[in-house]
């Protein structure tokens, strides 16, 4: 099957900055990124690139008709989408406004910003100084996982009955999600924490050590690309 014909099949052909855009991130993966390894066919992967081309120019994209087509299962595709991005290193963005007009909760946008200030000051409180210039916070599962965790806390329904679906746009693995959601309760259970759900200080130290797997010890297929640097210690 041609890159045209996937184009068509998917609704995107008309775009020709699209399909232009998507044949360059090809060949920078087809450079850059070694996709047998993650088993990732030259159909699926024209069709994660076109996704990547379509995302990048803002035009709406059926993901699930891009699954079908990959000829793989939702879980797979999600992985290899975020591997493959990641490979490149093409990041997505997520914007805390963005995200509260589309889910409808505009009321808690001071809130997530107010909980993400507050971690990444704790976060970077708990580095060694030669590791604190180096901590990146942009990647998009960061404010994804304050905005869920401030939605659960508030309520907001919407928000938490689309869970799969931040997920995807924040283009991270749901193992990933869970881990920067537990250390964001763990440090920051003032701003994302339910009364309820407070754990025993044991049980809280033991968590603490995801801090350190989260940047430096991440698969790649979890979408992340290391932490040492950028990603090493909390990865964006």
């Amino acid at each position: 099957m041609s890159f045209a014909e996937i184009a068509r099949k998917l609704g995107v052909s008309e775009s020709k900055q699209v399909v232009s855009k998507a044949a360059e991130i090809r060949r920078l993966a087809d450079i850059q990124f070694d996709s047998s390894v993650i088993g990732v066919g030259e159909i699926c992967k024209a069709v994660i690139c076109l996704e990547i081309a379509a995302a990048m120019m803002d035009i709406v994209f059926d993901r699930q008709a891009a699954i079908k087509l990959s000829g793989m299962s939702e879980k797979a595709y999600n992985r290899s989408f975020n591997s493959m991005q990641n490979g490149i290193g093409i990041k997505n963005k997520l914007d805390i406004r963005e995200l509260a007009i589309q889910f409808g909760c505009v009321r808690l946008i001071p809130l997530v910003q107010k909980g993400l200030s507050m971690f990444k000051s704790r976060f970077l409180d708990k580095l060694p100084s030669t590791r604190k210039s180096s901590t990146d916070f942009t990647r998009p599962v960061f404010n994804a996982s304050a905005f869920y965790l401030c939605a659960k806390k508030h309520k907001a329904r919407a928000l938490i009955l689309d869970k799969l679906k931040l997920i995807e746009l924040a283009g991270t693995s749901e193992s990933e999600f869970s881990s920067v959601c537990t250390s964001m309760m763990d440090l920051c259970f003032d701003a994302f924490g339910i009364a309820k759900e407070k754990r025993d200080g044991k049980e809280i130290k033991g968590n603490r050590e995801l801090l350190d797997a989260l940047p430096e010890k991440r698969a790649p297929q979890d979408g992340g690309e290391g932490s040492s640097s950028n990603d090493d210690d909390d990865d964006e």
